[in-house]
């Protein structure tokens, strides 16, 4: 194992809208593999995806599986506020443990990488949803980042191009498209 030296540099593990929006300065970035944890949309977002009234759905590292996503660097100097970033961008309402977990990098390096894990016992936690309730919540949600159809659609899209497979995701992406395309 060629692991770097933790105090040169921090690892964050990006599973969904970090993927494509990290919004933190970073020195490298590449695919990496996270075990342990999968990939799902089951968090109920009251804030930046919906509203209470009109929730909408984000994604989350749920345990079991494994989930391919992106790994960013970042340097030491930069850590302490990156690390405030995150915490106010992804822990707003405190669903997600944010825990220290290996990741096995494109490079064949497995680093430490802070992820962002569902706290299944948070009231905004949904569990396994069908994949309809998925869709209507979807369809409907609009929070401060906007509309949570897009949220879906531009991970979706991220992950083609990066060659990373989710199934599930892609079966209700192309559902979501198919709403977009009959707008248009």
């Amino acid at each position: 194992m060629h692991d770097t030296d933790d105090t040169a540099t921090h690892w964050v593990f990006g599973y969904g809208s970090l993927i494509w929006n990290p919004g933190f300065a970073h020195v490298s970035a590449q695919q990496g593999l996270l075990r342990g944890a999968h990939r799902s949309l089951s968090i109920v977002s009251h804030h930046h995806r919906g509203t209470v009234e009109r929730p909408g759905l984000v994604f989350g590292l749920t345990r079991g599986g494994s989930c391919r996503g992106m790994v960013f660097e970042v340097a030491d100097a930069d850590w302490k506020d990156v690390y405030a970033y995150l915490q106010d961008r992804e822990q707003v309402t405190a669903v997600y443990r944010d825990v220290q977990r290996p990741v096995r990098l494109a490079d064949g390096r497995t680093v430490s990488a802070l992820a962002f894990l569902v706290d299944e016992r948070h009231e905004q936690f949904a569990g396994q949803l069908s994949l309809d309730q998925q869709l209507a919540m979807v369809r409907s949600g609009v929070g401060l980042s906007g509309r949570n159809i897009d949220y879906v659609l531009n991970t979706a899209r991220h992950l083609r191009e990066l060659g990373i497979r989710d199934r599930q995701l892609m079966a209700l992406a192309d559902l979501l498209a198919g709403d977009a395309a009959a707008v248009a």
